[in-house]
């Protein structure tokens, strides 16, 4: 074939593909939006249609019930999104005989999910602050990580949402996070790496600043 002809030949194929996607971005894909949230039977029918798309029987009475399933259970995976997380530490008190040291709790499990891929992740949390007038009961410590948990995420973020909401409600003298968790979309699927641990962490204020405390906090974690 002459060079003009595979010119033209390429040309033609550009003009056909670019003809195509304009089909396909104006008139056979319709806009999703995102402020609908689908109904109960609409999320049951969705999961449907990813078990049939498995290759399984969506009618075979050992997964019938199963979207029904699927459905509460994504209520409680996902509760968080109708958690406030900074109203959880909106019951402070006054420290306690002029306490002024470091408050840490660690080893606080959670389970939560990737948003690339739905996979669980599975860790814990160690969150410690220095409070500078007010405390909080310990349990909120807990439940805020719970609350970031149950959305989808990314370990980054969640780490630093923690961090941020302990920042703007306490007002403590500085806040130290550290989440270590295992990720199931790298260690069931893909490069499918078992036992492996990603670690993250916030360091504000003092634990920032003074050495002795941030190396007295990590000791604290060992």
């Amino acid at each position: 074939m002459a060079p003009h002809d595979s010119a033209a030949l390429f040309d033609a194929d550009r003009d056909h593909v670019e003809e195509t996607i304009e089909v396909v971005s104006t008139d056979n894909v319709v806009p999703i939006k995102v402020s609908e949230q689908p109904n109960r039977n609409e999320a049951e029918a969705a999961v449907k249609t990813l078990i049939a798309y498995t290759g399984e029987d969506a009618e075979r009475p050992g997964v019938q019930e199963t979207p029904k399933r699927v459905v509460k259970a994504f209520d409680e995976w996902f509760g968080g999104y109708e958690i406030d997380a900074e109203t959880l530490l909106s019951k402070t008190f006054d420290e306690v005989e002029g306490y002024h040291d470091m408050v840490l709790l660690r080893d606080i499990p959670f389970h939560s999910h990737c948003e690339h891929h739905m996979a669980p992740i599975v860790g814990k949390a160690h969150v410690a602050y220095m409070p500078r007038g007010r405390v909080v009961g310990i349990s909120k410590l807990a439940r805020v990580v719970d609350a970031f948990a149950r959305r989808f995420q990314i370990q980054e973020r969640m780490t630093e949402e923690v961090a941020q909401t302990i920042e703007r409600v306490l007002e403590p003298a500085g806040v130290a996070v550290v989440i270590e968790a295992e990720h199931h979309c790298m260690t069931t699927r893909g490069i499918h790496t078992h036992d492996t641990v990603m670690h993250t962490k916030h360091l504000s204020g003092m634990f920032r600043e003074d050495a002795n405390l941030r190396r007295e906090f990590f000791d604290a974690l060992r």
